[in-house]
């Protein structure tokens, strides 16, 4: 399985790398770009750094909370900090527009009191949906840097009398300037990215990314040059901020899981109003998809089950190549690999789908492809992800076991059965099921690809919205969310399923 990781980083570089010099050589150069396109990289860039900034200020009040503080159903809320990272980018866009939308409980209630609507649409929906999605995982983030604070700091602070606001100022401070920057730019860089939350809530001059700029005029213009010149550009901003976060990146020290002496206290006001707040923040719109939509799902129409059945199947398909794509890069602990399981963060699924419909179209029809294109697309974008959960666990495996079994003679599919596939299960069943649930979301090949024919879920739910069948819209996002969590959840238990 070692072997195989030179073959896995060559298709990996190869399947980031050529898409985009292929969009460049059939576009013979680059072409010029508009005002609006250096507009759309401005707003890009802007939209980023605003989303990741509110992310960021809006998960540390809540990280501190819930770091700070015991009560029932803790452990359950932390876990539900996870499900917007999981959930499709699609399902929580028509949450926020059935909660902020000008029909809204929201804007109904403002209208009441007479304050002014929230508008759901254009920049604050771009940012709105960004913050939605990125505030658990900043939150995750910063839990993990609290619970890196060392016992005794805790017990200094505790003998010298510091309250609560010393103790902000000399433990937690130093603890935030460590782990701020590099979550800072992991949001940043997932918003650089990001296009079904454009796609559906953007638009427009002013609320325009470079991903939607691309699809723009792949789709609509068929000018190849322009979308040449965007996708360099893309490739370059995500190339400077994965360098820039790498750089950042560092594992935190510390004693993990040890409780602080004030973590036995009541909650206190504030700290219930923080945990409150966001917590009403996350799960009203997945509620109001839920009380709209459940009901409805058995009178979805044939076309909605059978894209259903199209997503479940890229979804598991996905998984299993991402594994294999990644796993091999994991055991071989080198630089060279974890490079190219590192390549994928610096494209889009736009930029690849661009450059991979350019190259089969001279020899095929590029939508008998669709799907095949978005499964690759799906599973070389979640390497990334998968290598980071699996390499620490990889290094360990190897420091312990490799002397072993180079002793008995245990090589190739026998260690790979025999040692690592036992030891990483549980890894790779987080992997997996990761894996499969940004599949499952996933709104991008696909609508550059698809005849109209060929659909999963999101792109026929994203058309039901479209259409203005906002119920029938309701059911195929509940639909869709449910199945989602379930595959994450079936790969999660096989992982932790003991070995017989």
């Amino acid at each position: 399985m070692i072997k195989s990781a030179p073959f896995s980083a060559s298709l990996i570089a190869a399947l980031i790398l050529c898409p985009l010099l292929a969009t460049i050589w059939f576009a013979g150069g680059l072409g010029t770009l508009r005002a609006s396109d250096l507009s759309a990289v401005r707003f890009t860039v802007l939209q980023a750094f605003a989303s990741a900034a509110l992310s960021i200020l809006g998960a540390i009040p809540v990280a501190r909370a819930l770091h700070r503080r015991r009560f029932y159903g803790r452990a359950m809320l932390i876990s539900l900090l996870g499900a917007p990272f999981l959930l499709p980018t699609i399902v929580a866009t028509l949450g926020l527009i059935a909660l902020f939308g000008r029909t809204g409980p929201i804007n109904t209630a403002f209208s009441a009191i007479g304050l002014p609507e929230v508008n759901i649409y254009g920049v604050s929906g771009v940012i709105l949906a960004h913050v939605f999605f990125n505030l658990p995982l900043a939150t995750r983030m910063l839990l993990h840097g609290w619970a890196s604070i060392p016992q005794e700091h805790h017990r200094l602070a505790a003998s010298l009398g510091f309250d609560a606001r010393d103790r902000f100022r000399h433990i937690e401070t130093p603890m935030l300037k460590r782990v701020l920057p590099s979550a800072f730019l992991a949001i940043f860089l997932v918003c650089l990215t990001s296009f079904a939350v454009a796609l559906t809530m953007g638009g427009g001059p002013r609320a325009t990314t470079i991903e939607l700029a691309i699809y723009q005029a792949f789709r609509f213009d068929f000018d190849i040059a322009r979308a040449a010149s965007l996708a360099v550009l893309q490739t370059v901003i995500c190339i400077i901020a994965v360098s820039v976060a790498l750089r950042f990146s560092r594992e935190s020290g510390g004693t993990r899981g040890m409780l602080r002496p004030d973590t036995s206290l009541p909650v206190s006001k504030y700290d219930a109003l923080v945990i409150l707040a966001a917590s009403l923040f996350l799960i009203a719109p997945l509620a109001m998809v839920f009380a709209r939509g459940f009901l409805a799902i058995p009178e979805l129409p044939p076309t909605i089950w059978r894209a259903t059945g199209i997503s479940v199947g890229i979804a598991l398909a996905s998984a299993m190549l991402t594994i294999a794509f990644a796993l091999p890069l994991a055991l071989a602990q080198r630089p060279w690999a974890d490079a190219a399981g590192t390549l994928p963060m610096t494209a889009s699924a736009l930029v690849m789908g661009t450059g991979l419909f350019l190259i089969a179209r001279p020899y095929v029809n590029p939508s008998s492809l669709a799907l095949p294109v978005t499964l690759l697309t799906n599973a070389t974008l979640a390497t990334p992800f998968a290598l980071r959960i699996l390499a620490p666990e990889a290094r360990n495996l190897r420091r312990d076991y490799d002397r072993l079994a180079m002793s008995l003679g245990i090589k190739g599919w026998a260690y790979l059965r025999l040692v690592a596939l036992p030891r990483l299960r549980q890894p790779l069943g987080f992997c997996a099921g990761l894996s499969a649930a940004f599949s499952m979301g996933d709104l991008g090949v696909i609508t550059l690809f698809s005849d109209g024919r060929t659909q999963t879920l999101p792109l026929a739910l994203f058309q039901l919205m479209g259409a203005y069948r906002m119920e029938q819209a309701a059911a195929a996002a509940c639909l869709l969310m449910g199945l989602t969590f379930a595959l994450f959840v079936a790969f999660e238990r096989i992982g932790h399923a003991r070995t017989r």
